[in-house]
């Protein structure tokens, strides 16, 4: 425990070190540069944004089917074939790497019926064919995909432990077993449904694979400008973006660019989003924990 203690630390110290002289007010309301190699004096705001659109429309897919799947087979599925089948097919899909999952969605997402999620790529004039397979909706869905079986895990681990003695004690108040799961064992087992939720964000949030493959290779918001204007929040949802941890590759040598205090400074921005995720988990948490008790 302690060494986990002292890892983390050492790693938060040293992107904190090397990253903390490019913190700025202008570092983070400035849109980065079209090109890695003028990366030095431009900010994260796009990447910053794209993180946060991409994880929120992630967990908001994945949300109802884990939860729907936990129930089902904590409450619903008979101990047989179907029930071992889909706690096999969970197993396996938590074992997939991210780059097949990527490469699996973008060779779904570029048929012309999914066009509505992306763009239509144009082969003539007035002529469409394949849809372009990378957008925001096309890398939430494939990041929704990704997470379902660590979110499925930790919301069944979490309704298992609610005593038996309250289901049991609903059911003898004449609560049908619908009922019984809505206001007795959600409402008990909240405080897991939370950290299954936030455990899938995190995933979202430090994935790089997907959004590479999935959401393109522009630092920048494409689609029609300004990107934040209401009536182009569909546009901007059907192009191409960024997030942190592509801004990072980009900026560091193992990308285009070769900016080291840039990429530790965005560096340092990501870890503070996944503590103030984790640490807001740990509140609610213990508000669930005080409101059940």
């Amino acid at each position: 425990m302690i060494m986990l203690v002292v890892v983390c630390l050492f790693i938060f110290l040293t992107v904190a070190y090397f990253g903390m002289g490019k913190i700025s007010l202008q570092f983070l309301i400035t849109e980065p540069a079209a090109s890695a190699r003028d990366i030095g004096e431009s900010g994260i705001l796009t990447p910053f944004i794209g993180t946060i659109l991409l994880t929120v429309l992630g967990i908001t897919v994945a949300l109802p089917f884990s939860l729907a799947t936990a129930i089902y087979i904590c409450f619903y599925s008979k101990k047989g074939h179907l029930r071992n089948m889909i706690e096999t097919a969970i197993d396996i899909l938590a074992g997939v790497p991210t780059i097949v999952i990527a490469l699996f969605a973008l060779s779904i997402f570029v048929m012309p019926q999914f066009a509505f999620l992306s763009a239509r790529i144009e082969l003539s004039e007035g002529v469409y064919g394949m849809a372009y397979g990378r957008s925001f909706l096309v890398a939430a869905i494939t990041m929704s995909i990704m997470i379902l079986p660590f979110v499925i895990k930790a919301m069944t681990e979490s309704i298992k432990a609610v005593p038996e003695d309250y289901v049991s004690g609903s059911y003898a108040l004449g609560a049908g077993k619908w009922r019984t799961v809505v206001h007795i064992v959600l409402r008990c087992a909240r405080p897991g449904l939370i950290t299954g939720t936030v455990l899938g964000m995190g995933r979202i949030i430090g994935d790089t694979a997907i959004v590479w493959l999935t959401l393109g290779g522009t630092l920048r918001m494409t689609g029609l400008q300004p990107w934040y204007a209401p009536e182009n929040w569909i546009s901007t949802l059907k192009n191409t973006g960024s997030t942190l941890t592509t801004y990072i590759y980009y900026t560091s040598p193992a990308g285009e660019g070769n900016n080291y205090e840039t990429a530790f400074g965005a560096s340092l921005v990501l870890i503070c989003i996944i503590l103030i995720l984790n640490i807001t988990t740990a509140l609610l948490g213990r508000i669930g924990g005080t409101d059940n008790a």
